[in-house]
């Protein structure tokens, strides 16, 4: 019996050379690696790195090329073909991969994106892929704690967010008034935490850095952005959440809370129309630093007026 891992990468040592390619060793028959596949310089003896998977004739078969997904993982592919048995999506290897129609949760379409699940069929031992995501991941059991960083990938949109599945396993809530940029159905993002634990075991998520991490980057970010502009820019706790976040990057929330900060911190203040780099700063900018091209937002700066009684040394600021 093989003892290669169907849907992995399997570290194996070649075993024999024959004129269409080499033999891996399995412990049994042997894996053949295809030689249009063979590294340079590849001897027997040697130990690489292959990827196994059953060809057309259910024949197991090594290759060095990498696919878009392996056993276990979830991934967006596209669809190549559809026949009465299934769909058939593009993966990375010669061979497509197969999806059941009792897999599906609604007709494939030729050409479509869907989000799918890897596993192995355990009637042909092949590699398989699933539309039905939700019957593989659960929140009875969980593996992360709150304010951890965690990888997630966007499932599906709902009412009030968007579904992602955290590191895999889980699946967890952004919700809308949360994310100020579009996000799309099997978009991986990297830069992910737990938010909020719910006492049901749902999980609620923050895209992002957080806490004093995202703070002193969103800080810096103002004041570099104060400095490509001649120390003033027309923002304020009046302007629009989308004018904020074409700009600056960040929520209007999060913009006025670093606001408040850095006013209190005597490094900007706050006039009609914007908010100014504080004097010493805007003194040491001028003498270091003369920007020949000025960073342009994506929107054109808006000016407006300032409402300063909302942010003072004695305030919180809050959205």
């Amino acid at each position: 019996m093989s003892t290669a891992k169907v849907g992995e990468f399997n570290l194996m040592r070649v075993d024999r050379k024959v004129d269409f390619g080499f033999y891996m060793d399995d412990e049994a028959e042997g894996v053949l690696l295809p030689k249009r596949f063979v590294p340079d310089g590849l001897m027997v003896g040697d130990t690489i790195s292959v990827f196994v998977y059953h060809d057309s004739d259910n024949r197991l078969i090594a290759t060095t090329q990498e696919p878009f997904a392996v056993v276990g993982d979830i991934a967006a592919l596209k669809v190549v073909d559809v026949t009465r048995q299934g769909a058939f999506m593009d993966w990375g290897l010669m061979k497509d991969l197969f999806v059941p129609v009792s897999q599906q949760l609604s007709t494939m379409r030729l050409g479509g994106k869907y989000l799918v699940k890897l596993y192995i069929d355990k009637q042909t031992g092949r590699v398989a892929a699933t539309e039905k995501i939700d019957n593989t991941v659960s929140n009875d059991i969980l593996t992360v704690k709150e304010g951890e960083k965690v990888k997630v990938q966007v499932y599906r949109e709902s009412e009030i967010g968007y579904v992602v599945i955290v590191n895999q396993v889980h699946q967890g809530l952004v919700y809308k008034n949360e994310v100020f940029t579009h996000l799309h159905i099997g978009q991986f993002i990297e830069e992910a935490y737990i938010k909020k634990i719910r006492e049901d075991n749902k999980l609620d998520i923050g895209i992002g850095k957080q806490g004093l991490e995202k703070l002193d980057d969103d800080k810096s970010n103002i004041i570099r952005l104060l400095k490509l502009h001649h120390g003033f820019l027309p923002y304020h706790d009046k302007s629009s959440p989308d004018d904020i976040y074409a700009f600056f990057g960040m929520s209007k929330k999060a913009f006025k809370m670093n606001v408040g900060i850095l006013y209190k911190s005597k490094l900007i203040s706050l006039e009609d129309g914007g908010i100014r780099l504080a004097p010493e700063d805007q003194n040491k900018t001028e003498a270091t630093e003369k920007p020949d091209i000025i960073e342009q937002p994506k929107q054109v700066i808006k000016p407006g007026s300032l409402n300063t009684s909302s942010i003072n040394e004695d305030d919180d600021v809050q959205d």
